[in-house]
């Protein structure tokens, strides 16, 4: 192939030198007879004549290599050769396009876009990148992007992610070339993928969006002088960025949209002072104001666009960005934000007001006091008191909470300002609450409803601000326990006023011990919050048997992380004088947190009624139950991990997984879904399991192969009441089991093959349905790099291989083999009878990943004498070749135009296992390279055969691959 871009440089030079003669001879036969130089004509003509003759040289030269090496090799079987071949034409069309930049050279990087190899498929689009860069080749492409737009669309969802950002680049090239090209559809496809977890991708969507959306400015904004605010140029393409984030739907996902358009867009998403002015400045006149829930999306993109400024990495899921210096992390314009806080209404929504907070936290503080601004500071904190005054909402108050412990930062001068406004709020907050809990409690056993609510409002505000906040020199646990302890014993409190209430006051729990630790504290602080620890503990305890689920999973998840902190590992580190402090739970409480486990945990999806709210139907409120579960089962395995309980409660949680995947298997049978949800989830757990045994082979040797001894045990177990013609009823499980062949050693591999294949019958060997997948998978698993004797099917039997048995033969030496006494699972088992295989010869062909014909899975099984009979004469092996041919035929009619799904495999090359001469029956007429005339030279014969002509085009039966 590079001899063939050599030799197209070379044709180009010829053709322009070729020109340039031809404009020489006309030029000189154009002057007057008298001024006419005949020796020079004849120079020219005999200079064109050469030129000529080597130009039809290089044409045959070149229409043999491509004839004979490309036709062939672009569809080679291995993948690096395909890719080199369409590197090469890309840029053959590039260097010469007039002679190669046709349809009849385009269709061959059209058909490898299905190839099934992402390196070859990333030269195709690379290949295409280089054409569609240049805007003066995009006529003579225009066929091709109608034919092969679909294909182009459908590889943005690529399961590889280089092709997938190289095939958004390249539509974004035909996007810049035509608008009229990729309809509304294709655009869509692309749109989303800016919510992509993968940042390459979602930039790629991103500069994709923007040129489609935001690149059509009005040429008389340029002339215009700038304008500053809701007349900004900015202004529509801010609303455009709103629109476009409402349509989407994913109205969490602000921070992705916002990454992802940030290096295309970031001067449009800067322009805060634009934003405040759309949300506080009247419109224009024939200017539609933006509507309640635009406002509120404007607000979250503006929030998301400060938050990335400051912090300068993507957002969570996306990978870690590049941080920049500490010093450098905060907005310094406090006068473009601020007016915001003291201006809008603050009665709108939670969601509106809850964004707004967030924005102070990202302020350079120093700006207060260098730039005089306390003023701005005062309105600030007004409007967080009066926004705390006002709210109820969780979220509201807990980003209060935030931005007053962002501000009440000793570093800065403005600390004692706000220092004393949130003392003041604060102390009000605790005598309402007190004065308020008192006349509650005195009311019995029929409390006022509203009186109820003025002491959930009040201890949400004060929960609120303890998680970020030491509110130690109030007394809120006194208050608190006396509010638990008259909730058990009337057992008509309030859900909510329970919850809040052990939660604020595992915060004084927590703020305590915090001060412990520091040393600073006397001995009495110690003792006392000992007293209160053990006190509230035994109140979790006794709430574990409430009847209403949310306050039982308050209380569980508390007193899990109480027991965590409390245990014996508070005294590592040189901490040993908080050994007072040690809690070790009694036999009733593990007794009762694995009852709970028992009871709210392992249950079927449709019996879990927990915070759902009657909404069983719903997929989201399913899902939050399982993530619910999740966590709550997460939280007491810690404890056995650190081992705060006793060892042997774990085993009572195995048991429920071994009862949930044998419910499954009697309820599927054998022949269950194995993609199915919960058989995936069983296996991603396994994977998770395998991690466990770390990179040291050597020291997990002997429990890796006892756990595959035990897993085949058990998978052929039970065997299947319909017959040996059906699999075990536990084979599934070998499917889980393949999650540990990695770990096994190289050697220790064959040894557990072998053991397998004691278990298995002849007719096993040979089942190919789909119940007897997990078995197939499993010896494949086994086999995959346990025999250094594989040969591969690209590069033939080499000499290689004899080297290696001979090598095999011989003793090793330094290496252990694994035990093989726990393989011998019955003494009286069958000697295998070994079957003869056929002798490999120079035309046979070893398919790779399989064992010598020595080591054939024929050779070890016990077979009937009729068996025997039916393998005594081998068949005459039929000769096989090195080339895997191209199976296009089974794409159906057209060029690849049946090919609907975003991502492609195996739609290239055939498998492996069907190997053909690729050089046989090609001898079919492929098009000549004819170089292009020159310019004012008489017109050669066109380029034949014409691509959409169908009585020129190749011969479609024999080449096998479907036409225009």
């Amino acid at each position: 192939m590079k001899l063939m871009t050599a030799l197209v440089n070379v044709a180009l030079n010829l053709s322009i030198n070729m020109d340039n003669t031809q404009r020489q001879y006309e030029a000189e036969r154009n002057k007057m007879i008298g001024k006419r130089a005949n020796d020079r004509l004849e120079l020219l003509l005999q200079k064109r004549k050469e030129l000529q003759e080597n130009q039809d040289e290089i044409e045959n030269m070149m229409n043999a290599i491509f004839k004979g090496v490309f036709v062939h090799r672009y569809r080679d079987a291995i993948a690096e050769i395909r890719a080199i071949c369409i590197e090469e034409i890309g840029v053959w069309m590039k260097m010469y396009s007039d002679a190669f930049l046709n349809d009849s050279y385009l269709k061959y990087v059209g058909w490898t876009m299905h190839d099934k190899q992402g390196e070859v498929r990333l030269k195709c689009l690379t290949a295409l990148q280089g054409l569609y860069y240049n805007r003066e080749l995009n006529a003579k492409l225009e066929l091709f992007t109608s034919r092969f737009k679909d294909r182009i669309v459908s590889m943005t969802l690529d399961k590889e992610y280089d092709v997938a950002v190289q095939a958004i680049k390249l539509l974004t090239l035909v996007l810049h070339s035509s608008d009229e090209v990729l309809t509304a559809e294709d655009c869509e496809s692309v749109y989303h993928l800016v919510y992509s977890a993968h940042r390459p991708v979602a930039v790629a969507a991103g500069e994709f969006l923007f040129k489609k959306l935001f690149s059509h400015r009005d040429p008389e904004d340029d002339s215009m002088p700038k304008r500053r605010g809701r007349q900004s140029v900015n202004a529509n393409l801010i609303k455009t960025t709103v629109f476009f984030f409402l349509e989407s739907e994913l109205h969490e996902h602000a921070a992705y949209l916002v990454d992802s358009m940030w290096d295309c867009a970031g001067e449009i998403l800067k322009d805060w002072e634009c934003m405040i002015s759309l949300l506080l400045d009247e419109p224009l006149p024939g200017e539609e104001a933006l509507t309640d829930r635009q406002e509120t999306a404007l607000i979250e993109i503006m929030l998301c666009t400060i938050r990335q400024a400051a912090e300068c990495h993507p957002p969570v899921g996306r990978g870690t960005g590049k941080r920049v210096r500490p010093d450098a992390t905060r907005i310094d314009q406090p006068l473009k934000t601020d007016p915001c806080f003291h201006t809008l209404p603050y009665s709108v929504d939670a969601e509106k007001v809850t964004n707004l907070l967030q924005v102070p936290q990202f302020f350079d503080l120093e700006i207060y006091t260098t730039g005089r601004l306390e003023k701005h500071l005062d309105s600030l904190l007004r409007q967080i008191r009066e926004i705390v005054e006002k709210h109820t909402d969780t979220d509201v108050l807990e980003a209060c909470s935030k931005t007053y412990h962002s501000l009440c930062n000793e570093e800065f001068t403005i600390f004692n300002r706000v220092d004393i406004a949130r003392s003041q709020l604060l102390d009000e907050q605790v005598d309402k609450f007190n004065r308020l809990l008192e006349d509650f409690l005195q009311e019995g056993e029929d409390p006022d409803e509203d009186d109820a609510y003025q002491v959930l409002s009040t201890l949400k505000r004060i929960t609120a601000f303890h998680n970020a906040h030491d509110l130690s020199k109030w007394d809120l646990f006194t208050s608190n326990y006396k509010l638990l302890n008259t909730g058990i014993e009337n057992g008509d409190m309030p859900e909510q006023i329970v919850i809040h209430a052990l939660q604020c006051t595992h915060y004084v729990i927590l703020w305590s011990l915090a001060k412990v630790s520091e040393g600073t504290s006397k001995k009495e602080d110690m003792l006392i919050l000992r007293k209160q620890m053990r006190a509230f503990c035994l109140m979790c305890q006794r709430y574990l048997t409430s009847v209403n689920t949310a306050v039982k999973e308050q209380a569980f998840t508390i007193l899990c992380d109480l027991l965590l902190i409390f245990s014996h590992q508070i005294i590592s580190g040189g901490r040993e004088a908080l050994e007072p402090l040690v809690y070790t739970p009694e036999a009733s409480l593990q007794s009762d947190l694995l009852n709970f486990i028992l009871d709210h945990v392992f249950i079927d999806q449709d019996e879990d009624s927990n915070s759902t709210d009657g909404q069983q139907d719903d997929e989201a409120g399913k899902i939050e139950a399982l993530h619910k579960r999740r966590n709550l089962l997460a939280a007491y395995c810690k404890l056995i991990i650190y081992n705060v309980v006793e060892i042997n409660t774990g085993a009572d949680i195995f048991k429920q997984y071994m009862r949930l995947f044998n419910e499954m298997l009697s309820d599927l049978g054998p022949s269950f879904d194995r993609s199915s949800s919960a058989f995936c989830g069983i296996k991603e757990l396994a994977r998770r399991f395998s991690l466990t045994f770390g990179l040291d082979q050597l020291k997990t040797r002997e429990a890796i192969a006892m756990l595959h001894k035990d897993g085949i045990e058990f998978a052929f177990k039970e065997p299947n009441p319909q017959g040996e013609g059906h699999p075990p009823l536990n084979l599934a499980f070998l499917d889980i089991l393949s999650e540990f062949s990695s770990k096994l050693m190289r050697q220790d591999k064959r040894t557990v093959h072998m053991y397998l294949e004691r278990f298995m019958t002849f007719q096993m060997a040979l089942q190919r349905e789909d119940c007897w997948l997990p078995l197939i998978s499993y010896r494949n698993s086994l086999q995959a790099g346990g025999d250094d004797d594989t040969m591969s099917v690209v590069s033939g039997i080499s000499s290689r291989g004899s080297s290696v048995r001979s090598k095999k033969a011989k003793p090793a030496t330094g290496k252990r083999k694994l035990p093989e006494v726990w393989m011998n699972r019955e003494q009286s088992m069958q000697t295998p009878i070994m079957m003869p295989s056929p002798h490999l010869t120079s035309t046979i062909m070893r398919e790779p990943k399989r064992l010598r014909p020595e080591e054939s899975y024929m050779g070890v099984y016990t077979m009937t004498p009729d068996q025997q009979q039916q393998h005594t004469h081998p068949q005459t092996p039929q000769p096989q070749h090195h080339q895997t041919p191209m199976d296009y035929n089974r794409r159906g009619t057209g060029l690849m135009e049946d090919d609907e799904e975003p991502i492609v495999e195996d739609v290239m090359m055939s498998s492996e296992g069907r190997i053909e001469d690729l050089n046989e029956g090609m001898d079919f007429d492929t098009m000549d390279i004819d170089l292009p005339p020159s310019k004012n030279r008489r017109e050669r014969s066109e380029l034949k055969p014409d691509f959409f002509d169908p009585a020129s085009i190749m011969d479609e039966s024999v080449l096998g691959v479907p036409m225009f």
